[in-house]
């Protein structure tokens, strides 16, 4: 692929004109602030008290912690990868050339439907949080409105991109900080609002709140707040240096979500009862009373519930302006693939892939229909849509990983050759994919085992899954593809 060649080589190495390549310029301080903003959003800042409440403090700790471990794995393959052959989009590449072209159908088609499906969720998101403000305004003209604001962000360059989405994620960051400061002063009698200790992890049926299914039941939450952090591989193509800038991002993921998840999960838990009414308001018509925002007004804050809402606005702003970046690069690489029609590779000077911006865009109109169905019914569609679709991504990045390390020793080349080198494998991936097929099945395992089977509750839950392996067998049968021989994988670069 051609958009593999450094800007400064591009004239010498591609017949294309200029205008056809994305442009190398995102820096390492805009794929840090990618890699980790690209996870702090809504799944922490609204959901992580529903799974509190449905969990426990220890379960939804254990969620959580459990979701980042297969995180950093995903992430360490996803980067020995992306650091060797650094293409924009690049997950359906890497599982044509490694696994089969009609699973790299399936699974580029795959993740732009979610990226798509997850910009109309955080403009629906954002209609909303304004309601906070301005109650009797229709979410349908804010919706609009961050629509055009984040398009713009996206339409000008990819530095427009990067530089916006840096100081998205930097206000995130810097939040969690502040919180955790807070709350680990409550925790300790320092600052008022809480007696100290760690009472709420063992009154009623805390740390674990419906035991081991419980857990399970809340990973579809869990595992849509860690979305994102594959943006780093994704954006591997607009790298300025990806062989450097790619491994020091992705080596820094799992000790902020250390810090940034599991710590935040933590003092919730230990501040905020899982019996608090409150935690409820994960009730999408309720986005005010956020955990987070329960905090600050328990150490006497008040200014918490609208500087809270704030920061929650400027992450779904966040989620959405990534959701559309990551979207429109994987639908230009399936059109340069020959996967999607051929006038959405078309490049603007400023090496944005305008067309597949327009295409993503308006499916990100989807939003719109909450005006029709009501604010909250269609955000939890797009939030179920959107969590399986996620994790049939990351299953693709494990198993992609494991091939390509088996195709990389069966034609004999040398491990130095990597520019980073994944820990702990086959272990790493082994685990990640089981972790996946179980937070999969886990999805909504309760439209399962009730008095009636919820079919309903089941097709919102898995309508990712037939269109997946539509997508598969369509391309298989139309294409007659094959699963690609070890010894055959194809390493080059371009």
């Amino acid at each position: 692929m051609q958009n593999s060649a450094r800007k400064s080589d591009v004239v010498v190495q591609s017949s294309l004109p200029e205008k056809e390549h994305l442009e190398r310029k995102l820096k390492t301080r805009h794929l840090t602030m990618i890699a980790i903003g690209g996870t702090i959003g809504t799944g922490l800042f609204l959901a992580s008290g529903t799974t509190i409440h449905d969990a426990g403090p220890g379960g939804a700790l254990a969620a959580y912690l459990i979701a980042g471990i297969m995180v950093y794995f995903l992430m360490t393959s996803l980067a020995e990868m992306a650091a060797f052959i650094p293409i924009s989009g690049s997950f359906s590449t890497y599982t044509a050339r490694f696994v089969d072209p009609a699973l790299g159908f399936a699974v580029g088609w795959n993740y732009w439907y979610n990226n798509a499906i997850i910009l109309a969720l955080e403009l629906s998101a954002s209609a909303l949080i304004m309601k906070y403000w301005l109650p009797d305004v229709p979410g349908i003209v804010w919706s609009a409105l961050f629509l055009a604001l984040i398009f713009g962000l996206n339409v000008l360059s990819v530095k427009g991109y990067g530089e916006s989405e840096f100081w998205f994620s930097f206000i995130k960051v810097a939040t969690i900080i502040i919180f955790i400061a807070v709350g680990l002063l409550m925790i300790f009698g320092i600052m008022n609002g809480h007696t100290g200790g760690f009472d709420n992890f063992t009154k009623g049926e805390a740390p674990f709140k419906g035991g081991l299914m419980s857990i399970f039941s809340v990973f579809m939450v869990v595992g849509f707040a860690f979305q994102g952090t594959e943006m780093v591989g994704v954006a591997a193509g607009e790298s300025e240096n990806p062989e450097k800038n790619i491994p020091k991002a992705i080596k820094q993921i799992f000790w902020r979500i250390l810090l940034f998840y599991v710590l935040a999960i933590f003092i919730i838990g230990a501040l905020i009862s899982y019996k608090d009414p409150n935690l409820l308001g994960g009730d999408l018509d309720n986005i005010a009373v956020s955990p987070f925002t329960l905090v600050f007004k328990h150490a006497g804050l008040a200014f918490a519930a609208a500087a809270m809402n704030a920061v929650i606005l400027t992450s779904v702003l966040s989620a959405g302006n990534s959701s559309l970046y990551v979207g429109s690069r994987v639908l230009w690489v399936l059109a340069e693939e020959g996967k999607a029609p051929a006038f959405l590779k078309k490049v603007n000077k400023g090496g944005v892939p305008v067309n597949a911006l327009y295409i993503t865009t308006l499916v990100g109109m989807l939003c719109f229909l909450t005006s029709l169905f009501g604010d909250g019914t269609v955000y939890s569609w797009l939030l179920n849509a959107a969590g399986l679709a996620g994790y049939l991504s990351w299953l693709s990045i494990s198993i992609t990983h494991f091939r390509f390390r088996k195709a990389f020793v069966a034609q004999g080349r040398d491990f130095k050759e990597l520019p980073y080198l994944a820990k702990w494998f086959p272990l790493g991936p082994i685990l990640a994919t089981v972790l996946c097929l179980i937070a999969m099945l886990g999805t909504n395992y309760g439209a399962f085992i009730g008095a009636k089977i919820d079919w309903y509750g089941i097709a919102v839950s898995y309508i990712g899954l037939p269109l997946f392996i539509l997508g598969y067998l369509g391309y298989k049968i139309t294409k007659k593809s094959k699963v690609v021989p070890l010894k055959e994988a194809d390493f080059s670069r371009e």
